[in-house]
């Protein structure tokens, strides 16, 4: 066993099972062996490739999006511009770069990283250093400005907790230990919940669904300060409006593999349930778009015009892995309908360019 299985185990044995969300937590953040404190994962040499690595179009298209809002809100000086895990920092310089083309905003930005592991901290201030940023463990420690944030494959990392129903009851899909001493899956005993109560209606016994607990509350964080402050958010993951269903899922070396088995050495994620995320940011009193296919939303900033300029100054190879990029981010068999993206913003400004308008009720 891997350390950190080791570790987990010995606290099973003393304490019990453990929910799924503190499984994730401890693989992914734990001090010692935590997959994102040991490691940068990102990229062919790692474990899996994000939208900002396979094309520098995802981040200027984003970039453009920003820009617009900013000129629309009335080009606030200074604003946050702002990321949750920010990578290597690929994301962030594209943006960057795309929005020196507006007169003033690149000047008027205020980088603010949100960054828990200290590995790649280092990555990202060797990339972004010349603008610089300033890293937060947190989102209450934002400055109180106008804020204009991404967050990208952030919200599928946050660890979660799933249920299975049985008959009017729920049980928690923990983590234990075999008789030898090896992490397993488990339930626990099924009772009634009352913050589960609503999905009653449209689920069946032995439906599965996930809960995400911190999401709400850092929506609700990053939409008090664009109400108070103006600004908006550009929140973009895999997923889809209210969860049902097990994704929880594991990534090593670009190939999925059982959760369990090598913990602290590979990712671990769960589809994003954005509708808890809208429901946090409209309680806060912030305006909310609809779900947009991010396949859509990249179309309508413009990334086909941008491809093909791009493709002008190249040449085979190069221009067969450009024509592959722009295909695997728009097309709807792969991330073009994957990924979603959802636009939090100022309740008095326009809706954010690429996004459709929210409809007046959310579907149930």
């Amino acid at each position: 066993m891997t350390p950190l299985a080791t570790i987990l185990a010995r606290r099973i044995a003393l304490q019990g099972p453990m929910p799924l969300s503190d499984y994730m937590a401890e693989c992914l953040l734990n001090p010692d062996h935590g997959y994102y404190v040991t490691r940068d994962p990102f990229g062919r040499a790692g474990d899996f490739i994000t939208a900002p690595e396979i094309s520098q179009m995802f981040g200027e298209m984003l970039g453009l999006c920003l820009a617009q809002v900013w000129l629309d809100q009335g080009c606030p000086s200074p604003f946050t511009l702002a990321e949750p895990g920010p990578g290597r920092g690929t994301l962030m310089a594209d943006i960057l770069r795309a929005i020196r083309a507006v007169p003033g905003m690149a000047e008027a930005a205020r980088v603010h990283l949100i960054e828990a592991s200290p590995a790649l901290r280092t990555v990202q201030a060797q990339r972004l250093g010349v603008f610089n940023p300033i890293w937060h463990d947190s989102f209450e420690t934002l400055p109180k400005a106008p804020l204009y944030l991404v967050a990208n494959e952030f919200f599928d990392a946050l660890p979660i907790r799933q249920f299975e129903r049985h008959g009017h009851e729920w049980s928690e899909r923990q983590v234990g230990i075999t008789p030898e001493g090896r992490l397993a899956p488990g339930l626990a005993p099924a009772t009634p919940l009352a913050n589960l109560a609503h999905r009653l209606g449209d689920t069946r016994d032995g439906d599965i669904v996930e809960i995400c607990p911190a999401a709400p509350s850092i929506a609700a964080a990053i939409a008090g300060r664009i109400v108070r402050h103006g600004g908006v958010a550009l929140v973009i993951d895999y997923g889809g409006w209210r969860s049902l269903g097990d994704t929880f899922q594991a990534l090593r070396a670009h190939r999925p593999e059982d959760p369990l088995a090598r913990p602290g050495e590979s990712d671990l994620t769960a589809h994003v349930d954005f509708e808890p995320i809208a429901g946090a940011a409209c309680a806060a009193g912030a305006a909310v778009s609809a779900l947009t296919p991010q396949g859509v939303m990249l179309e309508r900033l413009g990334i086909t015009g941008r491809a093909q300029t791009l493709a002008k100054g190249l040449s085979e190879p190069a221009l067969e892995a450009h024509i592959a990029a722009h295909h695997r981010l728009t097309h709807p068999s792969e991330m073009g309908n994957l990924f979603q993206a959802l636009a939090i913003y100022a309740p008095t400004a326009p809706l954010p360019p690429g996004f459709d308008q929210a409809p007046t009720e959310r579907p149930r």
